[in-house]
């Protein structure tokens, strides 16, 4: 039997909420609807969702402003749709506490796709050291790496690069938050330390380091750690 989770869609368009219910309603989740973000604060309160499908088009509120509300109290993960698609946007959102975005139009199975890596990320254990992503074995606590049952020798920055996609499995880490936890904040303006070591990790990590499976850029946005 499915492990059913409930999911909160905070929509005003009643097509896009049926789209959404039928959609998630078949892969075994119970849903929640609002219509506006007064009401999906509530129904987030009340109902104890374990995730939050959020419009950034809401009627009275903004989503933006949703958004900083909710993770006032709650860490629950959050997909946003918006039909913005500028780069600042997508890491505003981030910066905000968004967990992933979907630019619509989206497909249904993209969207049932990104909610099963959230999900992941809730059961995510990383109170458990030694986290697995496809052929690579990542020991947070002995700072170890192997790939395929094989060592993988990373020096300590990029041990803390990897770290911190790891600790963030699935989700999109901005740019400057990626600065910040690896080199501090004096060098949240540096971008171009994340490509050289993006790059360097790729070509230990990575079975093709020009087509990367495992370390994923969002152009102008940061970087994910598929999960």
């Amino acid at each position: 039997m499915k492990n059913v989770r409930r999911v909160l869609v905070i929509d005003d368009e009643a097509a896009i909420r049926r789209l959404l219910k039928a959609g998630l309603e078949a892969e075994g989740y119970a849903v929640v609807e609002a219509v506006d973000g007064q009401a999906g604060l509530r129904q987030a309160a009340t109902q104890a969702p374990e995730l939050v499908i959020l419009d950034l088009g809401l009627p009275d509120k903004p989503g933006l402003w949703v958004l900083q509300r909710l993770r006032q109290w709650s860490a629950v993960p959050v997909l946003v749709l918006t039909v913005q698609d500028s780069e600042a946007d997508k890491v505003a959102l981030l910066d905000a506490g968004a967990d992933d975005y979907l630019t619509k139009p989206f497909s249904v199975p993209e969207l049932l796709a990104r909610l099963r890596v959230l999900a992941r990320h809730i059961r995510g254990n990383h109170s458990d050291p030694i986290v697995k992503v496809g052929p690579l074995s990542i020991d947070l606590a002995d700072h170890g790496v192997t790939r395929d049952g094989e060592t993988v020798k990373l020096t300590a920055t990029e041990f803390n690069f990897l770290r911190v996609l790891t600790l963030n499995l699935g989700k999109v880490v901005t740019q400057r938050e990626l600065l910040k936890q690896v080199w501090g904040p004096n060098a949240v303006e540096h971008s171009h330390y994340l490509r050289i070591y993006a790059a360097n990790l790729r070509k230990k990590l990575e079975v093709d380091p020009a087509e990367p499976k495992l370390i994923l850029t969002e152009p102008g946005v940061g970087y994910r750690l598929k999960g």
